[in-house]
């Protein structure tokens, strides 16, 4: 269905006003277009797929917000994309530069380079954390967010998360020792 500068304008204007059925006419109008962008920008079909998806989710979390280009959101929605996959790829990159610095087991490796077993067992340990400790370890260790911005992000002040990061990594160390895990401190960032 091929719509005009002004019928997409008049789709917008309704899905502004949350109208669930307009928005869905210019998700069917666009998602081809916006998949096709994050494919060509992330290694794999699977994370094409999120990236898109999560393009269109932020379209409707900041609907309000958008402004079409020349009557048409689908600048915003590539631009978005965009920015979304270069997120998605500095979070891989980070998560695997950690799984680098863990120890490899002798035997038989799993085929990303890490072992099922230190997969397995770094999840157990961040799943054991409080979800607040476990959030803050995983914004500052492999999202590198300032620690500032990580406390902000979960409710806390700066020094409690410091804190708070500091147990988390010590009782990982702990459940972790044999694997002998090294972490790196946390950016502090603009302290209040």
């Amino acid at each position: 269905m091929e719509l005009s500068e002004d019928a997409e304008g008049a789709l917008w204007d309704r899905a502004r006003r949350d109208d669930g059925d307009a928005f869905g006419l210019l998700f069917d109008r666009h998602r081809d277009r916006v998949y096709r962008r994050a494919l060509g920008l992330m290694a794999n079909t699977h994370d094409a797929e999120d990236v898109a998806a999560a393009a269109f989710f932020e379209l409707w979390r900041k609907r309000r917000a958008v402004r079409p280009v020349q009557g048409s959101v689908l600048p915003w929605l590539l631009v978005t994309t965009v920015n979304l996959s270069r997120n998605a790829q500095r979070s891989s990159s980070r998560y695997q530069r950690i799984l680098r610095t863990m120890p490899r087991e002798a035997t038989v490796p799993a085929p990303s380079g890490e072992s099922v077993e230190t997969r397995q067992r770094l999840r157990d340990s961040l799943q054991a954390l409080s979800p607040v400790d476990g959030a803050l370890f995983v914004l500052t260790a492999l999202e590198d967010l300032p620690l500032a911005e990580a406390a902000e992000a979960v409710g806390l002040k700066p020094s409690t998360a410091r804190m708070r990061l500091h147990r988390a990594r010590q009782r990982l160390r702990v459940d972790l020792h044999d694997l002998n895990p090294t972490f790196q401190p946390a950016v502090e960032g603009n302290l209040p």
